[in-house]
Order: C-alpha cells, then sequence, then structure tokens
C-alpha cells in the first residue's frame, strides 16, 4: 500500500503512522519498537496517539505539515508539479508573510 501511494502520488510523498489507542498500553497488540521499526524502514513518521485523551493527535498534523513545508522549502517538493501529491490553496496564502509587527515598523503596540 506505501509503494502504491508513492506512486500514485510522489516519491516524495509524505506519510505518518498512527499507532493509536496509546492510552490502552495493557491491551497492545504491535509494541512500540515493532511499530516504530516498521516506520523506520518504511521511511514513515511514527507517532503513538490517543483519540480518547487527545495525546499527539494534534502534534500529527504538526510534524506532517512541517515536513510537508520542508520538503517545499528544499524544492524537494513543488505545489506548481502536477503529479506532487500536494497544491496551494487559496493564492493568498502562497507567501509566507512576516508577523504583523514587522510589516508595520514604528507601529506602537496596543491592546486592541
Amino acid at each position: 500500500m506505501i509503494s502504491d501511494a508513492r506512486m500514485l502520488a510522489s516519491q516524495s510523498i509524505v506519510v505518518i503512522l498512527c499507532g493509536n489507542k496509546k492510552d490502552l498500553d495493557a491491551d497492545r497488540e504491535v509494541t512500540f519498537l515493532e511499530a516504530s521499526r516498521f516506520a523506520q524502514e518504511n521511511e514513515l513518521m511514527f507517532l503513538e496517539t490517543s483519540a480518547l485523551t487527545g495525546e499527539n493527535v494534534e502534534e500529527a498534523f504538526v510534524q506532517c505539515a512541517r515536513k510537508i513545508l520542508n520538503k517545499i522549502e528544499s524544492g524537494e517538493l513543488d505545489p506548481e508539479r502536477m503529479g506532487s501529491g500536494i497544491q496551494y490553496g487559496d493564492a493568498a496564502l502562497r507567501q509566507l508573510r512576516p508577523p504583523r509587527r514587522a510589516q508595520a515598523p514604528g507601529a506602537q503596540d496596543c491592546g486592541c
């Protein structure tokens, strides 16, 4: 399945393996080491998560997005190229904008 995803989308596709139900450690069927080794052998990101507690759920998305952004910035992924597996959404978001304070030098901080 992983090879199919890489073949159909891109060799540089970002895939994350999430071991769910981290909160049920006593009922494990796959050890952390087994899952971690599988992820490493298949060049996957890996996190254990818990939908019940929310542990690492948001982190999975953040890490995945960060890795995609790093690949875009390094030139490994090009959202403009068909078949890259990613694309830009709103055209206004295509440029990383500096924080508002940096855009308005000399502007005073206010509480509004």
